[in-house]
Order: structure tokens, then sequence, then C-alpha cells
């Protein structure tokens, strides 16, 4: 579903990405792991075409995307829920979700069946429905990030740190909705900090050092290398 060949990237004249390469299959949910200053969300960024590609090709399903607009890029169907949650703070939480279908506004039952999904996933958004995105919580507003690139029908669901910042209780929430996205079969490109509970969802993974691909296998053959472990789980 995403195929990433050789790809280089960075910003002005310094190249942060050097050459990587890396697959998602339709369904799976890959992780890139790595420490700060790795390059992991540079590789989200010029995915998305966030990030200027200076060399190699991105592929999302049989077309390529690489060089395109990121607007176009989610228009096609790869969505990113980005770090720092990024909600819109002076609008309510139904209309950050609504936004999120922006690009199939005409399917009017539609989108009222998926927000239903949304706030069945995330009950305390229904709560908070009529509430401005600005005056939740940390983990409410990374509930309400999640729902609004859902509402958007992803092919390919990319998540930047999702649990940066929050409480160790809402980081497992954070956790099992993904998972049930995963349920779904939606294949999910995860970056993240928290390697412990990102290998334990991933099918696959890649530890990404100084902007190349160190370590690559399953979640469980990561978690048991004894590189990650001592550097990424602590043990």
């Amino acid at each position: 579903m995403l195929r990433v060949e050789n790809l280089r990237a960075g910003y002005g004249k310094t190249e942060i990405l050097h050459g990587i390469s890396f697959s998602v299959a339709a369904g799976e949910c890959v992780v890139l792991i790595g420490v700060n200053g790795a390059g992991k969300t540079t590789v989200l960024r010029a995915i998305c075409g966030l990030v200027p590609v200076t060399a190699g090709k991105v592929w999302l399903a049989d077309a390529r995307i690489d060089g395109c607009k990121g607007h176009n890029i989610a228009r096609r169907g790869l969505v990113m829920c980005p770090e720092g949650r990024q909600v819109f703070p002076e609008m309510s939480v139904i209309e950050n979700l609504e936004l999120g279908a922006y690009r199939r506004s005409d399917d009017r039952a539609a989108i009222r069946r998926d927000l239903e999904e949304v706030l069945t996933l995330f009950p305390v958004l229904s709560t908070r429905a009529k509430q401005d995105g600005g005056t939740l919580s940390g983990g409410e507003q990374e509930m309400l990030a999640i729902g609004r690139a859902m509402m958007a029908r992803p092919q390919v669901f990319i998540f930047d740190e999702p649990s940066l910042g929050l409480a160790p209780k809402v980081v497992a929430e954070v956790g099992l909705a993904i998972a049930r996205i995963k349920a779904r079969g939606t294949t999910i490109l995860l970056v993240e900090q928290n390697a412990d509970m990102a290998l334990r969802l991933a099918d696959r993974g890649y530890v990404l050092e100084t902007g190349e691909i160190r370590l690559e296998g399953t979640g469980a053959e990561l978690r048991s290398h004894p590189d990650v472990a001592s550097a990424y789980l602590g043990y």
C-alpha cells in the first residue's frame, strides 16, 4: 500500500534522510522507532509532501506521490495525525471532526455514520461535542486528532508520536484506539517514542538512526533484539 525507495530529503542544504527504503502492506501496522533527531518525523513529512524529496520514490498503492503537493496526497487517501495534535482550538469537537471529512462533504449520510463510529470509539468526545477543541485536555485533544483523521477514511493512516506528553493511563487508551483501528483493516504507519507500546502493536518495524535504517524485523523480533531492548525498552 505504501512503498518508499531510496528516499532522500531534508531542510535547505541539510540532508536528513540518506536513502531509506521500506514498505507497508495493506492492512499492516508498521512502526518507525529511533531517538530524537533520527529523522522519523522527516520521513513522515516527506511522504506527505510537506518536506521536499530530493531523491528517491514514494508510491501509494500503484501511484507515485513524491513531488505531489500535500493536499493532493491527502485527497489520494494518505492522512497523517500530526505530532502535537494541532486541533482547531476555537472550533467545537464536532466541527473539528466534520472538517476531517471535507473532501467527501457531499455524502452526508456516510459522514454521520463515521461520526457515530468515532464517538463510539472515543465516548469522551461525545460528552464534549459542543466544547471548543482548545479547551480539551491533552489526551482528549489526541483522541480528537485521531478521530478527525479517521473521518477522512484514509487508505494509509500515519501517526506521528500519538503518545507524546500524555499520562500513562491516556497512553494506554491511545494504544487501544490504534489497535482497534488496525483491527478494522486500516493500513498504519506509526512513529512513536514509546517503543514498547509501538512494537506490541506492530506487524513489522524499522529502527532509524541518523537518517538511515539500521534494523528491521517483526514487532516481536525487534522487542527481543538486544540493541533495541537496551536502547529503547530499558532492559
